[in-house]
């Protein structure tokens, strides 16, 4: 499938470029032809995260959930889809099937409207692998075949690197992010998420070439969670961010290579 920059396309990298530097940074170092099919969906991402945060009135964000849901639902669908800068061009490069699996990509989100902590351990799992790990299975689905189940491992470890970043902005804004907040229970989740990170490394021939740049948002999910696994302290100072150097040269290395 050839996209290419329209107009909406430069909306929704422009949208990323402000939201999410570094997942816009990850795309900027795909080659340029897959760059217009992973902004949509990375601009997806943006609206569905931020949809809960934008008001204190739990039901107009349940509301904006639904809109992203019901965007999608036409796209499964195969119907026209309704006119906008993200919805458009994402209806362009994601599959009914794809479509259909990021319904629950979007109700997980529910949680984020509601000060209720998590359940269980399966409860936080099923948070991880429906937001991250699913955004991950669309993301290389889009550009190219690749193994569910490997995906879905890097992408619980995509996840929780960067819930584990997020717990100071989460806490502040009166969440309970994690079942066990103590210094141990901290480590044992970063551990269990390197566990399942390098599971999905293992297993990444049975992903594409061509899937291969949905990997790249991934570029520093080793290095988090090996820092939050032996220093559990850092996760609640917020001490988490590779200095920019750092960044850029992780991120090349891991283009350069083809693996995070």
């Amino acid at each position: 499938m050839t996209v290419g920059f329209d107009d909406d396309v430069k909306a929704c990298a422009a949208l990323v470029h402000r939201a999410d530097p570094d997942r816009f940074m990850a795309v900027m170092a795909a080659p340029v032809a897959v760059r217009p099919m992973l902004f949509p969906l990375y601009a997806l991402n943006v609206e569905v995260a931020r949809a809960p945060w934008v008001t204190q009135e739990a039901m107009i964000a349940e509301m904006r959930l639904q809109w992203w849901r019901d965007a999608l639902q036409e796209i499964a669908d195969g119907k026209p889809v309704r006119r906008h800068e993200v919805v458009t061009p994402l209806s362009q490069v994601l599959s009914p099937d794809m479509a259909a699996m990021l319904d629950e990509y979007v109700a997980v989100r529910r949680w984020d409207i509601y000060r209720d902590a998590f359940e269980d351990e399966a409860h936080f799992d099923a948070y991880i692998d429906h937001s991250s790990g699913s955004l991950m299975v669309a993301a290389a689905h889009i550009l190219g075949p690749a193994d569910e189940t490997a995906l879905r491992d890097i992408g619980y470890g995509v996840g929780v690197a960067n819930w584990l970043r997020a717990i100071p902005d989460l806490e502040a804004r009166g969440r309970i992010p994690l079942l066990d907040g103590t210094p141990d229970g901290v480590s044992a989740l970063a551990r269990r998420a390197l566990t399942r990170l390098r599971k999905g490394r293992f297993n990444a021939s049975l992903i594409s070439v061509q899937a291969r740049p949905a990997l790249y948002t991934g570029w520093q999910a080793e290095w988090v969670l090996r820092r939050a696994a032996t220093r559990p302290d850092r996760v609640a100072a917020g001490d988490l961010a590779q200095g920019e150097i750092r960044r850029r040269l992780s991120l090349m290395w891991t283009v350069a290579s083809g693996r995070l």
